[in-house]
């Protein structure tokens, strides 16, 4: 896992934080749909395709050479996975030291094709365990039992995975062959693994109450369970992976969108925080909801907003944001007539990569510039506690100044420190565990590629850390069963 560190609150850095260069109008900003163009964010109006691929521990022995015996490539647990469990993959009845390359491939709901592979050697045995033996090359090197999965790299330039459909798996055909790429030799064994989004027994419910759009996902089992609402950033849509693999965890989680779907508003213009108030009210109102109060979870522009409905609403206990600002981002925020205009920006600082990736993170003007005190969220006047997950390699802003300045102000105001947790060599973009690290992705109103930074192998695993992390803050603030401890194979 990588080393995070816990922050301490020294003198506030001047800094800045992510701005979208977007096409500004009378309407609020507009979206580029350029043609093909996969959102950065998550877009789940197009339901995904129906996957029929079996899975199976061993899905299929290929014919052994004369004389030779039969190699099996198996996955265990057997049998569809959630997708943020991990798995153990082992090929047996290779020869003693027999050099093997093992390839993974995935094709997305919109037929996307991601691949990764590694090289390694049989043991003395005839066994190549993942969980025991380190790649020798390939997408990743080292010990990396769920390398496969998180190393997948998409064929196309700049193209995220992402769940559209959480009601269909995903199919990850998985093929030992003999020998090194890249003149490895005869296929010795494959199989699929299915890696699902709905855990057994959560239930998905579509949700059209009021102006109220999201979707709930609620744990199986009877009685109450703590309720949740997940916001993800400027990509707009309705985002639900995040919340159903969380609803496996004991939590009622509520998807809320908030512009780009259905009958919300197409682009991203003056938010209004009474929307938030009703999806508050409709899952406190909810009989497999248990109150009195319920906790938040936000990424990116989501993160400010759940900062927001932290700082002025009533019944938040608990809010966790990722890489996110502390003053309101991108459009003015509203609320009884109360205004919070958006923090200022410099286009000019707008910088391109060596690859021609965006790379914006210093457009944001400093927060703790006069020019800027009103676009500040007042985070003392919240009720609960704050935890704030910072990637320190955030390219879209500076996620760690900003948890050192929200810091500073609730110990000036008397308030407890919140719980901060940086992951060095850690991207903007952060996701349940073994998703590939996004460190570039076309973004969904840009439609342009933008670098999200990142090293992938240290991201993945903070990505694990992460989602423990989570829940294990949820569980202690808001109740419910104890989070799993996962096997770290």
């Amino acid at each position: 896992m990588p080393k995070a560190r816990p922050l301490t609150c020294p003198a506030p850095r001047p800094g800045s934080a992510w701005f979208l260069p977007l096409q500004s109008t009378g309407r609020g900003i507009r979206r580029p749909k350029p043609p093909g163009h996969q959102p950065g964010d998550s877009d789940t109006r197009r339901p995904g395709r129906h996957l029929t691929a079996p899975a199976h521990a061993a899905l299929s022995r290929l014919p052994a050479p004369e004389g030779g015996m039969s190699v099996t490539l198996s996955v265990d647990p057997a049998g569809p996975r959630s997708w943020d469990e991990p798995v153990r993959i082992a090929v047996r009845g290779l020869a003693p030291g027999q050099p093997v390359t093992l390839r993974a491939s995935l094709r997305d709901e919109k037929g996307a094709r991601f691949r990764a592979h590694a090289r390694y050697r049989a043991d003395a045995g005839g066994e190549l365990d993942l969980a025991r033996a380190p790649a020798l090359g390939g997408s990743f090197a080292g010990l990396e039992p769920m390398g496969l999965l998180w190393a997948l790299e998409a064929e196309r330039p700049s193209w995220r995975l992402l769940k559209r459909d959480v009601r269909t798996p995903f199919a990850v055909e998985l093929e030992a062959l003999d020998g090194h790429e890249p003149d490895a030799g005869r296929p010795l064994a494959r199989a699929v693994l299915e890696r699902r989004f709905l855990p057994p027994g959560v239930r998905r419910v579509p949700v059209r109450a009021g102006r109220v759009r999201a979707t709930l996902f609620l744990p199986p089992g009877e009685g109450c369970f703590p309720g949740i609402i997940d916001l993800f950033g400027s990509g707009g849509g309705l985002c639900e992976y995040r919340a159903s693999l969380l609803a496996g965890h004991g939590f009622a989680v509520l998807a809320l969108a908030y512009f780009r779907f259905e009958d919300l508003p197409e682009y991203l213009s003056d938010l209004h925080l009474e929307y938030f108030e009703e999806a508050v009210g409709f899952l406190l109102q909810h009989p497999k909801v248990k109150g009195p109060s319920v906790g938040l979870l936000g990424f990116s522009k989501g993160g400010d907003l759940c900062l927001s409905m932290a700082s002025f609403l009533k019944n938040i206990t608990a809010t966790v944001v990722i890489n996110a600002c502390v003053a309101n981002t991108i459009v003015p925020l509203h609320y009884k007539g109360m205004v919070i205009p958006c923090i200022n920006t410099d286009l000019t600082k707008q910088k391109i990569t060596e690859e021609g990736l965006l790379d914006l993170v210093d457009i944001w003007d400093d927060p703790l510039e006069e020019s800027n005190h009103q676009s500040l969220i007042p985070l003392e006047k919240a009720q609960g506690p704050f935890l704030f997950i910072v990637g320190m390699d955030d390219h879209n802003w500076k996620s760690e100044v900003y948890a050192h300045i929200a810091c500073e102000r609730l110990e000036a105001h008397g308030k407890d420190r919140p719980q901060i947790i940086c992951y060095p060599k850690t991207g903007h973009c952060i996701d349940p565990p073994y998703f590939p690290p996004s460190t570039a992705s076309v973004h969904a109103l840009l439609g342009e590629a933008v670098f999200y930074g990142g090293e992938p192998r240290t991201h993945s695993r903070a990505q694990v850390d992460i989602w423990q992390q989570i829940q294990t803050f949820f569980q202690k603030y808001l109740g419910g069963k104890e989070p799993i401890k996962h096997s770290k194979i």
